[in-house]
């Protein structure tokens, strides 16, 4: 059954980030019955059971007919499998479009730098704050000594250069230096605003750590496709974490039963 999630449910993010519900629409069950378009034959019921059409008589009397036929839903067997097996049939057979009938709005507040990565997925529609029109708020991603000291032998985008080796204490310090530079460009950020100088040019020294907000809007085949990139080992964490807890968690409360079937595929 799906879940209802109230508008405005919240899971934190990184430093000061978060993923934000807003809404969704569609179902598993929508999902059943737009595959079942083309036959005719709507949701039967998840699990195996008595025909609804028929109700086990195995044959129906058409509305302009005179003479009983039989059943076109379960094909005179007055039973029918149950639609969890079209679901993952659905699935694993890549029939995708039904679930094109389902999706999910979000508002995210990220590091820049996690938009960039974010916004490769174009199937996707965004909306983001502009720097043009509001200041940015004074917030920027300051990552922790285990996310420094993270290593990946699988992602050479996550090496450092020449393969130095970074050390707790280098760590430290560069986390001490990284905020004095925010501290110093969220200065000479405010100096230019009170200066006069446009929002549109005041903003152009501002680091990609710098957090901004977004919604993003999808339908679920391809939430699922972002998922399956942005899940993976081989992701920045930072998206990874968005992606994990964040739109995988919720996709996963709202839609349970294609989850199932994605988590089985993709895990």
């Amino acid at each position: 059954m799906k879940t209802t999630f109230e508008a405005g449910n919240t899971i934190a993010m990184l430093d000061h980030g978060y993923c934000k519900f807003i809404e969704s629409w569609g179902s598993d069950q929508g999902i059943i019955e737009t595959a079942r378009t083309s036959t005719d034959k709507g949701f039967l019921g998840w699990e195996p059971g008595i025909c609804p059409i028929c109700n086990g008589v195995k044959e129906v009397m058409p509305p302009s007919g005179d003479a009983w036929v039989e059943c076109h839903s379960c094909t005179g067997k007055g039973t029918h499998i149950g639609d969890k097996r079209l679901l993952k049939y659905l699935w694993d057979n890549l029939h995708a479009t039904p679930f094109e009938f389902a999706g999910m709005t979000v508002e995210i507040q990220a590091p820049i730098f996690v938009f960039r990565e974010w916004h490769r997925h174009r199937t996707q529609s965004y909306n983001e704050m502009s720097a043009r029109y509001v200041p940015l708020p004074d917030l920027n991603y300051i990552p922790s000594i285990p996310r420094l000291l993270l290593n990946s032998s699988t992602n050479k985008q996550a090496s450092s250069l020449n393969d130095i080796i970074l050390t707790p204490d280098d760590a430290h310090l560069y986390r001490q230096a990284l905020i004095e530079h925010y501290k110093s460009d969220e200065e000479f950020y405010q100096r230019a605003l009170k200066m006069g100088v446009p929002k549109e040019l005041a903003r152009i020294h501002l680091p990609v750590g710098r957090y901004s907000k977004m919604r993003a809007t999808g339908n679920l085949r391809n939430w699922l496709s972002f998922l399956t990139l942005r899940r993976s080992p081989k992701a920045q964490s930072e998206i990874r974490e968005y992606a994990q807890y964040g739109v995988g968690y919720f996709i996963s409360e709202l839609f349970p039963r294609t989850w199932s079937n994605y988590v089985g595929e993709a895990v």
